[in-house]
């Protein structure tokens, strides 16, 4: 049993007869009254997102997990395959599992959480960020601009990503996966 000074980003709790993982949270002691801590819960069931407040030093139940780590293989429709790299197991995953399943490329390594108790994979965690090549985006013409401007690009996972106007097919970015932001041009 944890308490909500225990809550952290990718802590899985039981909550409504459910599994939930804290996607965000944030600690709030205001000047009248008493703390709380508001959160963001992402069923890791149905990938249904929910907004919960409770109460500073509430009881929570917490689901004792345990992370490997994984290598994407491939997906055929909304089932996407990983190996272990331990023991070359293989899994398979429903797409509402992963956070970002269009920035994952084959080959990537991810780290899946499984439930310690009934060895169910519950969610998957990508790297905080991944160098992913752009297929095809318009040439940026310069001169229409202020300042900042985007523009749309495919890259070779299949995502859009916005990209300043200097970035060219053929060019490695770094991609955010928490946000699907890009991030910086990868020089070779």
């Amino acid at each position: 049993m944890a308490t909500t000074s225990d809550i952290r980003n990718g802590l899985c709790i039981k909550y409504n007869n459910d599994i939930y993982k804290i996607v965000e949270f944030l600690h709030v002691k205001p000047g009248k009254g008493p703390a709380f801590v508001r959160t963001k819960l992402k069923s890791v069931t149905n990938g249904k997102v929910v907004d919960n407040t409770f109460p500073a030093g509430r009881k929570i139940d917490d689901v004792r997990v345990e992370t490997h780590k994984f290598q994407y293989l491939y997906n055929e429709g909304d089932t996407y395959h990983f190996m272990n790299e331990q023991d070359y197991t293989q899994i398979q995953l429903q797409k509402s599992a992963l956070d970002s399943p269009d920035l994952m490329k084959e080959g990537e390594i991810v780290t899946i959480i499984i439930n310690s108790e009934d060895d169910m994979p519950l969610s998957v965690d990508m790297p905080a960020s991944v160098i992913l090549e752009v297929t095809h985006t318009e040439p940026g013409v310069k001169g229409n601009t202020a300042t900042n401007a985007t523009k749309p690009a495919t890259v070779e996972s299949g995502a859009t990503v916005n990209v300043p106007l200097f970035i060219n097919e053929g060019d490695k970015i770094k991609v955010e996966t928490t946000k699907g932001t890009y991030q910086e041009r990868i020089k070779e």
